[in-house]
């Protein structure tokens, strides 16, 4: 540590003691240097104590500001001060304060219109000799800027070396990083088996060599043990759980990818996580699995974000079955996705609700429209089908509008307000049309079913 600090002064020295610095016209200089007295640990009264942590409090407060108000160059220059308090005489606060000027000071440098990257490993370098206890997310954080920046083969050799770095006791903290080192490094190493695998597949056969493949083979090796150890731990792990999925899919371990799979999405260790049902789903869809098993993983999704995508599958699996409870849970299905602004408009939406809604009718089914308005009936009304909204509905879409009206009609009556909107804005257009969908409504709505 007092190396890395000794370093950090003596680079501070050497630019103090030649006048002050010029900017070159290129980039001016944008380094965070430390103060002069950090080595001599001083002994501060407490009284003192009390006014130097108040000011360095101040200082990160104006920091803050600047950075809010993006004065990267101000922020820049309060960090130089800022770094006082790395002096302060507690353990504790030391370790909190390295911290804090790594999170601060790579965000400056991150920003600031005249850094580049070679400014933020260099000080990545110099705070992993100052604050060895955060040495490891140091090295974690700076390999994904680096990754961030296209810097692949730096990134990797950052993470390799921070896989054999100890310091002291072994925590259970230094234990999820390393996890998670581990699973980057594992990841780059699956990036480098699809680009071999990629290239492989360009050549011809006669051009493939022995030692090729089994190049190939080490990388899928090392990814699949990394991921694989890494994926054991519970937490979200979307893109190394995919990762690992497709190096197992590809050398036809199926069964071994479904178990890796099924465990990240039910067990119950790992956090609820849609994401894990959508890809279970999307494996199993891949290898032509049963509709019922594919029914069984995306009810599952349905309960957890019933505005999912996927959920018009889902819709669409429930209807092709002959069970009555899958046609009557289809169409609870449609009406949950019209609840959310994102499918409130979707004009295939509410042409299968329409669809559905009269198969309904006719098959005698009309409780269970029942059912799904019951609990909507106090809001809907204004969500869907305001006199404003039939009006903006109509100009952009006629045959959604109509469509649309015809749901409402069925559920409120032909005097509801957005039936009776489109019904005049329509009706010398397509008076058949719209007579014949007003016997209808008389003839079937809810209203007249009471």
């Amino acid at each position: 540590m007092d190396d890395g600090i000794a370093e950090l002064i003596a680079e501070r020295d050497n630019l103090t003691d030649d006048g002050p610095v010029q900017a070159s016209s290129s980039r001016p200089e944008i380094c965070l240097h430390l103060p002069r007295s950090i080595l001599q640990f001083q002994n501060i009264k407490a009284a003192k104590q009390t006014g130097f942590r108040r000011t360095v409090q101040t200082c990160l407060s104006r920091i803050k500001k600047a950075m809010l108000h993006h004065q990267w160059q101000t922020a820049t220059e309060l960090m130089t001060s800022y770094f006082q308090i790395l002096e302060d005489n507690t353990t504790r606060k030391q370790a909190s304060a390295s911290k804090v000027i790594w999170m601060i000071g790579t965000a400056i440098l991150q920003y600031h219109p005249n850094s580049c990257i070679e400014d933020v490993s260099s000080f990545a370098r110099k705070m992993k000799s100052i604050g060895v206890k955060h040495y490891l997310k140091i090295c974690l954080e700076h390999a994904i800027h680096l990754l961030c920046n296209g810097k692949m083969e730096e990134a990797y050799r950052e993470l390799s070396l921070a896989e054999t770095w100890r310091y002291g006791e072994n925590s259970a903290a230094q234990q999820k990083v390393l996890k998670l080192i581990q699973g980057y490094r594992s990841l780059l190493d699956y990036y480098t088996w699809v680009k071999k695998n990629s290239a492989l597949h360009e050549q011809g056969d006669a051009e493939i060599n022995s030692g090729r493949v089994q190049e190939m083979h080490n990388y899928f090796r090392q990814a699949s043990i990394g991921l694989r150890d890494a994926v054991e731990n519970p937490g979200v792990w979307d893109p190394f759980i995919l990762s690992y999925v497709n190096l197992l899919d590809f050398y036809d371990g199926f069964e071994e990818a479904l178990t890796v799979l099924n465990n990240y999405a039910y067990n119950s260790r790992f956090p609820p996580n849609p994401n894990a049902h959508v890809y279970l789903y999307e494996f199993l869809k891949k290898h032509n699995t049963s509709a019922k098993k594919l029914i069984k993983v995306l009810r599952i999704l349905h309960q957890l974000v019933p505005s999912h995508e996927l959920m018009l599958e889902f819709h669409s699996l429930l209807l092709q079955s002959k069970k009555k409870k899958h046609r009557k849970e289809a169409l609870g299905v449609l009406f949950c996705l019209l609840d959310f602004s994102t499918w409130k408009e979707n004009y295939h939406v509410w042409k299968c609700l329409i669809k559905q809604m009269k198969k309904v009718i006719a098959e005698g089914h009309s409780d269970w429209i029942h059912e799904q308005w019951e609990s909507r009936q106090d809001w809907w009304p204004a969500y869907h089908f305001s006199k404003y909204r039939a009006h903006k509905d109509f100009e952009q879409n006629e045959s959604y509008a109509s469509r649309k009206a015809m749901v409402a009609g069925i559920l409120m009556g032909k005097g509801c307000k957005y039936f009776v909107t489109i019904y005049q804005l329509g009706y010398k257009l397509q008076e058949a049309k719209l007579k014949k969908m007003r016997q209808y409504i008389k003839n079937h709505s809810l209203p007249n079913k009471s």
